[in-house]
Parts: structure tokens; sequence; C-alpha cells
């Protein structure tokens, strides 16, 4: 028998939703074969089976939320199946509606309850054992789990523990919720709650770490891109003629991005506590807006890529972004984000970084302005670009290096594709 855990799905992944089940228990599965689909941090992922043999038991429910290499299922043989569906259902009975099955592969525990009664209270100093579900369900409903008594095999806490507690102690809201209640009330009728999903939870806790934990200062550049776009307008006519794919200005950035951080590997960093990593590849993470979210799909090895491939996979993997069918390895391993708010009118804004890299540049809309040349006045496409940079990782003589130098580019942009 082999346990099926929740895997990590992504680099920043640290507990997962079941939100579909594809096979129930007794199903054949084969290798490769879809059997879940898990919401993490950034996306709806599919979990694919790593070997075959039969779905024998499922130990998480639909909708429970998991840390990574929690035992969600266990694929055999199909020998133990008949014996499991036999087994499982009598210990379940007490909980089988309000815990996951991760409860119920412990049968033998069952005869045995005075067992359990004892070791909560003996270990008043340790932690009470919980199923994940149930630290859930206390941590919303504010309910210490050391005060609450676990009817669960060998005295494990499950859901329908925590909810008799809180059901049995109206007087714990009373007090807090007698002054912010009204508040409360008068305005239900005009606000609507809507429930984070798990890519805006993990997204706020991280940006607010990264706010809190990272120096971030701000660069900025005001970037003459009349060439560049000129130079647009060629190219798409040469890659059109040839059956080639569009090229927008964000694919020019982005390749301008990878060749300055080709030339300067110092803003290419992560800051990891007593040393700072410096990192070989790079993996250009470009922010894209989905349905209920941010993700930011990594094109790799950008330096090493022309413009019409990084216009075809970018393409490519922000359709797949908004479909939710990115996958593990199109999320990860970035190491330097670009956010590009131009089409949407925006002339210039701040970033926050996406740790653990140490910077990300903001891209905003080129705009129609006057300029003094030669003692004349003409109008000329200016963008701007505001780079965010952690100061443990990044000096700002070392981030103005790279941002002259993409600037550069930039406003020649022969030297982009050269």
């Amino acid at each position: 028998m082999t346990e099926i855990q929740m895997p990590r799905l992504s680099d920043t992944m640290e507990e997962g939703v079941i939100s579909t089940w594809r096979k129930k228990v007794g199903d054949q599965v084969s290798r490769g074969e879809v059997i879940a689909e898990i919401e993490t941090d950034k996306a709806l992922m599919e979990l694919e089976a790593y070997d075959d043999g039969v779905l024998e038991k499922i130990l998480v429910e639909e909708g429970a939320t998991v840390p990574i290499g929690t035992p969600i299922g266990v694929l055999g043989d199909g020998s133990g199946a008949a014996a499991e569906a036999a087994s499982t259902p009598a210990p379940a009975a007490p909980a089988a509606e309000s815990a996951p099955a991760a409860e119920a592969p412990a049968p033998a525990a069952a005869p045995a309850p005075a067992a359990a009664p004892a070791a909560a209270p003996a270990e008043q100093g340790a932690k009470p054992k919980a199923s994940p579900l149930a630290k859930a369900v206390a941590k919303e409903k504010g309910v210490d789990l050391a005060t609450v008594q676990g009817t669960g095999p060998g005295g494990r806490i499950i859901r329908a523990d925590i909810e008799a507690a809180a059901a049995a102690a109206p007087s714990a809201p009373a007090a807090p919720a007698a002054a912010p209640a009204a508040p409360v009330v008068a305005a239900s009728e005009d606000v609507e709650e809507v429930p984070l999903n798990k890519i805006q939870k993990v997204s706020a806790k991280r940006l607010t770490e990264s706010k809190q934990q990272a120096p971030h200062f701000y660069l900025t550049s005001a970037i003459d891109v009349t060439e560049l776009m000129a130079f647009r307008g060629t190219l798409n006519e040469r890659l059109a003629a040839a059956g080639g794919p569009k090229v927008s200005v964000n694919d020019l950035v982005v390749k301008a991005v990878a060749t300055a951080l080709r030339a300067n590997p110092s803003v290419n960093v992560s800051f990891a506590g007593d040393k700072l990593l410096k990192h070989k590849r790079i993996n250009l993470g470009v922010a894209v807006a989905i349905e209920g979210g941010l993700v930011v799909p990594v094109v790799k090895d950008a330096d090493r890529k022309s413009v019409s491939e990084i216009a075809t996979e970018s393409r490519e993997l922000a359709g797949r972004a908004r479909e939710g069918k990115l996958k593990l390895d199109e999320m990860s391993g970035g190491t330097f984000s670009i956010s590009n708010l131009g089409m949407f009118g925006i002339e210039q804004f701040s970033a926050v970084i996406n740790p653990p890299e140490a910077a990300i540049l903001a891209v905003g809309a080129a705009r129609d302005e006057v300029q003094v040349r030669d003692g004349e006045f003409v109008a000329r496409k200016i963008l701007r670009v505001t780079l965010s940079a952690d100061h443990r990782a990044v000096d700002g003589a070392v981030g103005a290096a790279f941002l002259q130098q993409f600037t550069a580019l930039l406003e020649d942009p022969i030297r982009i594709i050269a």
C-alpha cells in the first residue's frame, strides 16, 4: 500500500484544499491519471497518480485544508478495499458527518475509549491532538483546543468536538460582541461578505510579510520609447510576413529586463538570512491578473530566448493561468518579476516584491509628452518604470546601474534583439 500525500505544488505552498476527488474508493488508477483537484496558493491544480493501483482509502474529504505532506488517500492493489469498506463505517459513524476520513484509519482504537480521556488530561502541557480540519474550525470559532475533549480515535479532537464546544459556550462571544455587534448588524444589509479564495489568502499573507520584512526602496526612470514603438511596428510586419507571432511592448520589456539582468547579475539575487543567493539562470515572472487573484507564471531562461519565443510562451502561459491550468514548474523558480499595468492606462506605480526574489519592475503606460531636443519642443513617447528592490540584497547604486542599462536598451531597441 502507498500513501498519497498532499504534495507541494508550488514553491510557496504550505497547505492545500482538496477541491474535488476525481476517483472514488475502489476505482482503478493508472500512473499519470488525475485522481484529485487541489486548490493551492496560486491556482487549481491536478494531482496525478505516481503509481498504478486501486484507490483503497480517501483520508481527507473535499473542502478540507491540510498541510503539505499530510496523507490524503491510500493506493493499493485492491485487496484491502473491501476490508476497508467493511471496517471503516463503524468507527467513523460518530464523526463521519463533520470530520474528514483522516480520523478513520484506526478502527482498533475504537473499543478502548477509556484510554483517550486518560491521555488528554495527562498531557496538560502538550499540544492537544487534533485533525487539520478541527484546527481550522477551532481558529474560525475561537475555540481553545486545550479546553476540548477529543472523541476521535486515541482521543483525537475532530470537527464535531469543536462545534460542540462552540455551541456549549454561548457566553464566550457574548462579552466581546456587545459593542461591535450593532454596527455590523446595521451595515449587513448594505455589505456583501466575499470569502477570500486560497490564492487571495496566501497572496495577502506573503505580500504583507514582504512589506514588513523586506526594506523596499524605489527607483523610477522616465524612458523615451518613441524609437521602441516604431521598432515594434517594423518587427511585427516582418514577423507577420514570416508567419511569426505578434510582439507586444511587454515582450520587448521582458527581453530587455533579461538582457539587463545578464549584465547586472547582482540584481538577480535572493536574500537568505546571513547570505545572498546569486541565481545563475534568469527566470522572469510576469504577473497575470485572473478572476479571483493574481498569478505569476515564469518565463525560464528569458535571456536565452528570442523576442518571438518570449511572445509565444508568454501568451501560452497567460492563457493557461486564466484557465487555472498552470503546472508547478510554470509558476516556480522565478528570480525577478515584472508587473505591467500600462494596458489599464496607469502611468506609474510601485509594486510589492514577490519573495524570495529581491526586485520587481513596475511598468506603466507610454504617454505623449513634450520634450526639449536641440532647443526645440518635440512630442515623444515616454514610459515610466519603477524598480522596487530589497535593500538587504540590492544596494541603491546596483539597482540604479540595472535601471540605467535597461533604459539604454529600450531607447536603442535594436540592442534588445542583437
